[in-house]
């Protein structure tokens, strides 16, 4: 992936976390998610949806399948797969969805 399209994508995942893309507008995330589970954009499946949004509840859970305290170090390894599996499938996602979206005729 060239500089130009990392740095795009950091700046897509950005605005996917942030939520919004300028004040008044529906958020990259609503517009993606709605166009997801509407069939309007079929770049990713409801069941990846899914999986994302269980990624951030697994995430944002105090509960653990593997506890940092008993483990320590290998404790934190599931967390970090976890988000670096949604890091990525967020940028993918959100740059797939940029692009399809740029390519929508306009109304």
């Amino acid at each position: 992936m060239s500089r130009v399209r990392r740095t795009a994508a950091f700046v897509a995942l950005w605005h996917f976390l942030r939520g919004q893309n300028r004040p008044g507008a529906p958020s990259l995330t609503t517009r993606m998610v709605g166009a997801v589970t509407s069939g309007r954009w079929d770049g990713m499946g409801k069941s990846r949806l899914a999986l994302m949004g269980l990624a951030v509840l697994y995430l944002l859970s105090p509960v653990d399948l593997v506890p940092e305290g008993l483990l320590l170090a290998i404790g934190l390894v599931d967390d970090v797969v976890v988000a670096t599996w949604l890091a990525g499938s967020a940028l993918d996602g959100t740059e797939r969805f940029i692009d399809w979206e740029n390519a929508q005729p306009q109304v």
